[in-house]
């Protein structure tokens, strides 16, 4: 693995080491805002979604305690043990996720192609399943805060789902402002919030104190053997108690890994056992709160505020999911899955808050279509353990060769470290799989298109640059410029670049230009750009120069998965390397590629998708911050 990814790198590793214990509390607040948001409103719909009426479990004194304890230890295995004692290692240069953990993973096997292309396409479907992930939770978390009108007004039972709707429509069309204002009250009010969710919790173990039975592990285990195969169907709702678990690692890049378990083992994991302990002994205490136990634990008087405050939190901890779909498909774009689109940074001072129109828009109708279609919390956890599972499983997948190949450890200690939580993972998987008809095919459906979406775009790229060497022929570039320049060729003043898909191959749009305006500029820069699996490259080594011939240059240009894309930059980066490029006066030649499906390499119709996002989607002018007016595109025709 490259280890050169500079000092963005190390801050991102180097939170605790640079920080007393004043600032490592502020770092815990901030990650408590914004890492625990979906794993802290879990309570609001776990409970009932497992003793819901359609899921055949009875609510009895020794279901109850199975089913808290078995809440209880998995909140330990998966969350403490798996996540943040293991998987929170696995960082790459400080980043964590699973785009970030397939790029470990995947550098770490390239001598076996093979086996690369499967834990590709293996992240990839995670990563796909993340967006399923970006739909349901923003769905489902605030659908569950405003049910809890229901309770305190039942007539207000018709007005739910509406009221829900102006929640999340009015979230996504603020996105394009960026959080930086609000979130600064991000972590305070989720401090309230878990404050809140573990005294409700404690004043309610009073109702039936042998709920504390619950943190004896045979109590769960005696329950799965009791009940058999409805416990394993239960299964699929418990997992709901561990809903933003990638959140921990997802969001270690923003904060460290330090402050991000100290809030978890010192705050978090406390407040959701105590609450999910007070769940409980409600249930044990009255059968009749089965409907909503979490808002039956609070006093009527107080139920209006904690609808406020549940419906705060989870847009919270929504706008937590979609800005990591954001970040997400930045790395996407960044790795070659994803088309280019349109990003807007959000804020001066922070580079990783940005706002991805195309993305946003889609999930929005992704997420009122949701909750349109299910109409309820409890039908939505149907839906929602599929894709929290699915990307759970690949995860420790993937692990598994960042530990085997990566850190070189034993063979045997690395089935058994990552064979133990894949068990897990898959009995988790298996028991939601069984809810596919209730609703677990919209998950997995939304992760096939993204699937698809990220696979022929990446499949696309290829074939681009095949069929970009194949217009070459065995004529390189050097050579080629060789032969044209031996010629009477009109050399006209100024710079001109030419972005080239491949830096040994001829643009097409020189040989356009060449053909339709028989001149070349004096200075020529052939710029390719290329991505390395780390988060960041350092400047100095962000461009490589290589002199040709007749006062022309390859450029290799190299990003990191988390680098801001700016080729003026990368332009001014030349300088200390002895090419001085003034990038104002410099003419941008885009090659503006009509795509034609010959079913050469993919199948027909996954190649006219391609074309059809090749055509529709992607401004590479304005991915690369080029100057509108010094960009001239030259048409061509590319048959793949």
């Amino acid at each position: 693995m490259e280890s050169s990814s500079g000092s963005q790198a190390d801050a991102q590793t180097g939170h605790a080491a640079q920080t007393g214990p004043g600032a490592m509390a502020k770092l815990a607040l901030a990650a408590i805002g914004i890492v625990f948001g979906d794993i802290g409103t879990s309570p609001l719909y776990t409970m009932s979604t497992v003793f819901d009426v359609n899921h055949g479990l009875p609510l009895t004194r020794a279901n109850v305690l199975g089913v808290v304890s078995l809440i209880i230890w998995s909140l330990i295995v998966v969350v403490s043990l798996k996540y943040v004692t293991l998987i929170m290692r696995a960082h790459n240069h400080g980043e964590g996720g699973i785009m970030a953990l397939l790029a470990l993973a995947s550098s770490s096997v390239m001598d076996r192609p093979r086996l690369r292309t499967g834990l590709l396409l293996a992240g990839v479907f995670g990563a796909a399943l993340f967006y399923g992930d970006g739909v349901i939770t923003p769905a489902i978390s605030v659908l569950s805060a405003v049910e809890g009108l229901e309770v305190a007004e039942p007539r207000l039972k018709p007005f739910v789902v509406s009221i829900a709707l102006v929640v999340l429509i009015a979230l996504f069309l603020v996105q394009r402002r960026g959080t930086a204002g609000i979130g600064a009250v991000f972590g305070p009010v989720m401090v309230l919030w878990f404050g809140v969710v573990a005294v409700s919790g404690l004043l309610n173990i009073g109702r039936a104190p042998d709920i504390l039975d619950a943190f004896n592990p045979f109590v769960g285990l005696a329950f799965l053997m009791r009940n058999g195969w409805i416990a394993f169907v239960s299964l699929g709702s418990v997992v709901l108690a561990l809903t933003g678990a990638e959140a921990l690692y997802a969001d270690m890049g923003h904060f460290g890994a330090p402050p991000i378990r100290l809030s978890w083992f010192v705050m978090v994991l406390p407040a959701l056992a105590i609450n999910y302990l007070g769940q409980g002994a409600l249930l044990l205490s009255d059968a009749k709160t089965v409907d909503n136990p979490f808002f039956h634990l609070f006093p009527s008087v107080t139920l209006f505020p904690m609808v406020i405050l549940a419906t705060v939190a989870t847009v919270i901890a929504s706008q937590a999911v979609i800005s990591g779909a954001f970040s997400m498909t930045k790395q996407a774009m960044q790795l070659g899955f994803m088309p280019r689109m349109g990003i807007v940074y959000t804020s001066e001072r922070e580079a990783g808050q940005i706002y991805v129109p195309a993305i946003n828009w889609l999930l929005l109708i992704a997420v009122v279509c949701a909750v349109l279609g299910f109409g309820s919390s409890t039908a939505l956890g149907s839906a929602y353990g599929i894709a929290v599972t699915g990307t759970m499983m690949i995860t420790t997948f993937l692990t598994f060769y960042v530990v085997r190949y990566a850190w070189h450890y034993n063979w045997l200690l690395c089935v058994l470290a990552t064979g133990f939580f894949f068990v897990i993972d898959f009995v988790f998987f298996s028991a939601n799989l069984l809810k596919f008809v209730d609703g677990g095919w919209f998950p997995l459906l939304l992760g096939a298109i993204m699937f698809t979406v990220m696979s022929t775009w990446h499949r696309g790229r290829e074939l681009m640059v095949d069929e970009a060497r194949a217009h070459a022929g065995t004529l390189p570039l050097a050579q080629y410029l060789d032969g044209l320049l031996a010629r009477e060729t009109v050399r006209v003043p100024g710079t001109a670049v030419f972005l080239n898909i491949d830096p040994d191959a001829v643009p097409h749009a020189l040989v356009n230009n060449l053909m339709h305006n028989h001149v070349l500029h004096e200075r020529v820069l052939f710029v390719h750009v290329t991505n390395r699996d780390v988060p960041y490259v350092s400047r100095d080594q962000r461009v490589t120069i290589t002199p040709m011939s007749h006062n022309c240059y390859g450029i290799v240009v190299t990003y990191g998965f988390k680098d801001e894309p700016s080729l003026p930059q990368a332009l001014r980066d030349c300088e200390p390397k002895g090419l001085v490029v003034d990038p104002a006066q410099v003419s941008y030649f885009l090659s503006h590629a009509t795509v034609v499906a010959g079913g050469k390499g993919m199948p027909v119709w996954r190649e006219r998708v391609f074309s059809v996002m090749s055509h529709n989607i992607g401004n590479p002018a304005a991915f690369y911050k080029l100057t509108a007016n010094r960009v001239i595109e030259v048409g061509s025709r590319v048959e793949i």
